[in-house]
């Protein structure tokens, strides 16, 4: 059993007499016997959540407060025992990369987050440290490389945690790659435990509570995906002392960031696109194109948006949140009028995203950049196939089968396609052959979709040429207006 003092079973050495106070894990929650109540409410000052257990006459906090719980038992100089990880350090990782300045300078920022630094100890070795933090850095400049050289670093029993079986395969074989052992796996059909291990979200959603005292650090890809309610109890349910998170994106629109930061850390290392540009990724320009609506389709986008603005000003709905869509959503259940109204939007959305004036501006840039590899970004799987069926380009969509993805993505790499369409689906979470254009038709609000989308064509050229990614817009319209904002 491993323990950050690195001596199982016994008191930190900052402590001095018996323990009498014992932490152990279970069911997703660290245990504390032996824990006077005065002591207790001193103690919860620093460990939030920390309460009393009528059914064992002790004290229980979620398990991601078991660092907290560490560090406060000793500034108050109790002894204890730790039980709470069954984990072996590990030996013999060696990693190859070596790290860019700044992937080096990202790296050393998690590290300097020790929370056992708190607790003032000397001759700690590198599996006896509790980094925790976020780090964002673009797509493409290298985040799994910093993860490899922490996991290496710290040399401790590793869950991975990533949003898609896609990502789930590339983690699995990386590390298999770097580290030449056995990789455990959790999702796509398996459910295999071993020292590092790699998991979907949503299995470690329903393995948490039985594995959480079996790993020492926790890398989250795409972290800000635990900002959803039901991802958030995996960092909850882990003890795991040591959390790292990688993002291209980490500040979400509902706020939930701010929970990230609790359960995981706070952003330790934010580097934008443009710092890098031109070093180490490509130098790249956003072409912004203004299209306009057909008359038919303005007539028919000003009749639905009337309908959708009139009930929000009849409802008090001001529509400026994620809550507020929930909350429209939510009303539509019962109310025929916000039903329409939802409906309403929803058909003129679709009106915008799939202009005539779109697809037209489309076939001109294909046509202007006939020699280089593009991607296409569309909102809608329709939208994707009638440009799929027009331009002859092969789409990926939600539908689009593992071993069909599969061969689109490497006759991409391999420039038997040179273009591909795609409905949100290679946002984040494939490993995108490089590309020298992207395209977005629709769906080009979201700050972190625009970066997402960016960063797919940011790799470097060997012949170190720019990328170009063009934005088409449909002018007077809420699009243009939610474009603007993100740009502002």
């Amino acid at each position: 059993m491993w323990v950050p003092c690195g001596v199982p079973g016994v008191t930190s050495p900052e402590t001095r007499g018996d323990p009498a106070v014992e932490l152990r894990y279970e069911d997703g929650t660290v245990r504390l016997d032996g824990l006077e109540s005065a002591l207790a409410s001193t103690i919860r000052e620093r460990v939030p959540e920390l309460e009393p257990d009528p059914r064992t006459d002790g004290w229980r906090v979620p398990a991601f407060r078991y660092a907290a719980c560490r560090v406060a038992l000793s500034q108050h100089g109790v002894a204890f025992e730790d039980r709470v990880l069954d984990a072996e350090p590990l030996s013999d990782l060696r990693s190859a990369y070596e790290l860019r300045e700044y992937q080096r300078e990202a790296l050393s920022a998690w590290l300097e987050t020790d929370r056992w630094s708190d607790i003032d100890r000397d001759g700690t070795t590198p599996a006896e440290r509790a980094p925790a933090g976020i780090l964002e850095l673009p797509t493409g400049s290298g985040k799994t490389v910093i993860a490899l050289k922490a996991i290496e670093r710290l040399a401790v029993p590793t869950l991975v945690v990533v949003p898609t079986i896609d990502l789930l395969e590339q983690w699995q074989r990386e590390l298999e790659r770097e580290f030449g052992c056995e990789i455990g796996r959790f999702g796509g059909g398996e459910q295999r435990l071993e020292p590092i291990t790699v998991s979907t979200y949503d299995s470690a959603y329903l393995k948490a509570d039985s594995v959480g005292d079996r790993f020492g650090l926790v890398v989250f890809d795409e972290v800000h995906h635990l900002g959803g309610e039901g991802y958030r109890e995996i960092a909850r349910l882990l003890a795991a002392p040591a959390r790292l998170g990688l993002t291209a994106t980490f500040e979400r629109p509902d706020g939930a960031h701010e929970v990230i930061e609790t359960i995981v850390g706070p952003r330790v290392y934010r580097i934008a696109p443009d710092e890098l540009a031109g070093d180490h990724l490509a130098p790249y320009d956003v072409k912004r194109l203004e299209v306009s609506l057909t008359p038919d389709e303005r007539e028919a986008y000003d009749r639905n948006q009337e309908v959708f603005a009139d009930y929000l000003a009849r409802s008090n709905i001001q529509f400026s949140s994620g809550s507020d869509y929930q909350e429209l959503v939510k009303r539509s259940g019962s109310d025929p009028e916000a039903r329409e109204a939802l409906l309403a939007r929803q058909r003129a959305r679709e009106i915008v995203y799939g202009s005539r004036a779109k697809v037209d501006a489309l076939e001109e840039i294909l046509d202007d950049h006939r020699d280089e590899r593009i991607i296409v970004f569309t909102a809608y799987n329709d939208l994707a196939y009638d440009v799929s069926e027009r331009f002859l380009v092969p789409t990926i969509t939600h539908q689009t089968g593992a071993a069909e993805r599969r061969e689109i993505l490497e006759r991409f790499r391999e420039g038997t396609y040179t273009r591909i369409g795609t409905s949100n689906v290679l946002d984040e979470g494939v490993d995108v052959p490089d590309a020298n254009v992207a395209v977005v038709l629709s769906g080009s609000g979201s700050e972190r979709e625009f970066t997402q989308r960016l960063g797919r064509i940011l790799r470097p050229k060997e012949d170190g040429s720019r990328a170009m990614l063009y934005e088409i817009v449909a002018a007077d319209t809420s699009e243009e207006r939610t474009a603007n904002r993100r740009r502002d």
